[in-house]
């Protein structure tokens, strides 16, 4: 690791990035400088402008992945280098106005009943079950399985921010099962070493267990946190209640799901009865 590199990822320690944006950031740097074959202290910003057309232009990359480049190239000069300005950017994307793709109830109880293993089916029901974001399924510790209290505790999520999330009597029981099986220790599900699994392996055992199940939609293991929003929307419970367990920051990031439920919102509030139960929810604060 050169002394720039380290610098720049202490800088993002200290200010509490999440090891996603870190890595995120510093290959943002790094791709600045083989680019140039020169270090990038040493690069000015009509040469990173000039890099940056170069991404959409040549290399096609899309405008996010564009954007995230500035970020972290911003952070170097102006956090790490203490630059007072830069002038390098790219005009903000106009993003499209998409909802993701719905998953029914029955859709979501084919694809996690055709996962090959009962580590991947786990994982799955947890993610659906709890509302998890990929990463908060991976990174679940096994502590954090409050059975006391019916809850999940998800560690530094998006944002880095820790909340609660609800563990319905039906997640507990699978949970009990897998505990009893793979008797982890550290890590709810473990990959190599001491290690969570790798993001790449859940992904691929979603996808493959959606092609065995039938289901064309299209969509990642993302589809089964959005099916829990949906899902607790058709069954009456209140937008900020969801909120609060989803992590959204915004609740206009929540209030999407409408969009979602409402030709189905004619659902009695007592039917969701597949994973997520209503009255797990825990209660605020």
């Amino acid at each position: 690791m050169t002394e720039l590199r380290r610098r720049m990822d202490e800088d993002m320690i200290v200010r509490g990035l999440a090891e996603r944006t870190r890595a995120a950031y510093l290959w943002a740097v790094t791709g600045l400088a083989k680019f140039y074959r020169r270090s990038p202290d040493q690069i000015s910003d009509a040469e990173v402008q000039a890099y940056l057309l170069h991404l959409i232009r040549e290399r096609h990359r899309s405008w996010s992945t564009c954007n995230l480049v500035v970020h972290g190239l911003r952070f170097f000069y102006h956090t790490t280098l203490h630059r007072d300005r830069t002038t390098f950017r790219i005009p903000t994307a106009r993003q499209p106005g998409r909802l993701p793709v719905l998953l029914s109830r029955a859709e979501v109880q084919q694809v996690i009943a055709h996962a090959t293993n009962q580590k991947h089916r786990t994982m799955m029901l947890t993610a659906y079950a709890a509302g998890l974001r990929l990463n908060e399924v991976l990174h679940l510790r096994v502590p954090d399985i409050d059975s006391a209290r019916m809850t999940i505790r998800v560690e530094q999520g998006k944002g880095g921010k820790d909340r609660y999330t609800v563990l319905s009597a039906t997640l507990l029981e699978v949970l009990r099962a897998y505990w009893q099986a793979f008797r982890p220790t550290t890590w709810l599900f473990p990959g190599r070493g001491d290690r969570p699994l790798d993001p790449s392996a859940l992904q691929r055992a979603y996808g493959d267990a959606k092609r065995r199940a039938g289901l064309t939609k299209p969509g990642g293991i993302h589809a089964l946190r959005h099916a829990f929003a949906t899902h607790l929307l058709e069954g009456g419970v209140d937008v900020h209640t969801i909120q609060r367990l989803l992590g959204h920051k915004s609740i206009a990031t929540t209030t999407r799901y409408w969009h979602l439920t409402h030709a189905s919102l004619t659902t009695q509030a007592g039917r969701l009865d597949l994973l997520a139960d209503v009255s797990s929810i825990p209660p605020r604060g």
